[in-house]
């Protein structure tokens, strides 16, 4: 078929594939037109709409950039705060150890004030039942001694006055020279050698 064609040409009959001038120059002027119009109109609206995405993408990234700034600022701000609040544990731990040491020495120190109130109320105590019994010994040894003289001498010697202010003046004597270390064990003595 391509050998038919090219004899078609040199017989002076038109080829079909390939125009006439006048086809060409009239094809020209409105591919020109085009041309224009789409470098004047459509290009420019393409370049203005490729532009306002360019500013929106970049804008965006601006944005996004911004906004991971705020995110930094804000976690740097929350680590402080949050350093800020382990601190402030940490000093309330601190004062609560402090608070329960000084509430503990309070309490030790009432505990032994307590302790020195019963001591010395014990003490007291303990003296005044001393001194009640040596009162009540002072009286049983007196009566044991006169006793026993009654029985020696023979007579009833109970409610004589006399007897009993020796017995008394004995028993201050007595008193008077033991040692403040022995007094249980000096009267222990005195009565045992009264009561043989």
């Amino acid at each position: 078929m391509l050998s038919a064609l090219v004899t078609a040409e040199g017989e002076g009959t038109p080829n079909p594939l390939i125009p006439a001038i006048y086809d060409i120059i009239w094809s020209l002027v409105p591919f020109a037109i085009i041309l224009f119009l789409f470098w004047k109109i459509v290009l420019p609206a393409m370049r203005k709409t490729l532009d306002a995405r360019a500013d929106l993408i970049e804008g965006g990234i601006k944005k996004a950039e911004n906004a991971q700034a705020e995110a930094a600022a804000a976690l740097d701000k929350y680590n402080e705060q949050l350093a800020e609040a382990r601190a402030e544990a940490g000093r309330i731990r601190e004062a609560a150890r402090a608070d329960g040491v000084r509430i503990l020495n309070d309490l030790k120190a009432q505990a032994s004030a307590e302790a020195a109130r019963i001591t010395a109320s014990a003490s007291a105590q303990i003296e005044a039942e001393r001194q009640s019994a040596l009162v009540s010994l002072r009286a049983e040894v007196g009566s044991l001694a006169i006793d026993l003289a009654s029985g020696v001498i023979g007579e009833n010697l109970a409610n004589d006055k006399k007897s009993a202010a020796l017995v008394d003046r004995f028993l201050a004597d007595l008193e008077a020279s033991e040692t403040p270390s022995a007094p249980e064990s000096r009267l222990a003595r005195v009565i045992a050698k009264a009561t043989r």
